[in-house]
């Protein structure tokens, strides 16, 4: 922590201090993100139905990776709108829109994935539950 203003802009030098960063960037994009809020939601309420329905430890695995994988692409979605913006400072730059436009295309295709990957596990559970 070199600078006089205790903002660190050197490299973490202690697991904790990267660990600690790392938290407050989650709770950031809890804070500032609404998007990753709708991932919440939908992440609690198929954890909420996959516990209901017990599913098996394998559909746990998958629920969990693309839950996961979800959050990652809107996490990795967030850094590019907020180091594009920064870049252009909140001009309009065609290479910034489409850097930010498959930015977006990569969350939607991790989303779509985790519909189909609840599809067919929670379906069969279903039906299986109304016969």
């Amino acid at each position: 922590m070199g600078s006089k203003d205790k903002h660190q802009t050197e490299k973490n030098h202690h697991f904790i201090q990267a660990v600690s960063h790392a938290l407050d960037g989650i709770v950031g994009m809890f804070k500032e993100e609404r998007n990753i809020r709708i991932h919440a939601v939908f992440a609690t309420a198929a954890v909420v139905l996959a516990a209901l329905l017990q599913v098996s430890r394998i559909e746990w695995l998958w629920l969990l990776l693309v839950i996961f994988l979800v959050f990652a692409a809107e996490f990795l979605n967030t850094v590019t709108e907020a180091v594009t913006d920064l870049i252009v400072k909140h001009r309009f730059d065609i290479d910034v829109k489409k850097a930010k436009d498959v930015a977006a295309g990569g969350v939607l295709l991790a989303a779509t994935f985790a519909v189909v990957v609840g599809g067919i596990i929670f379906i069969p559970h279903i039906i299986k539950l109304l016969k």
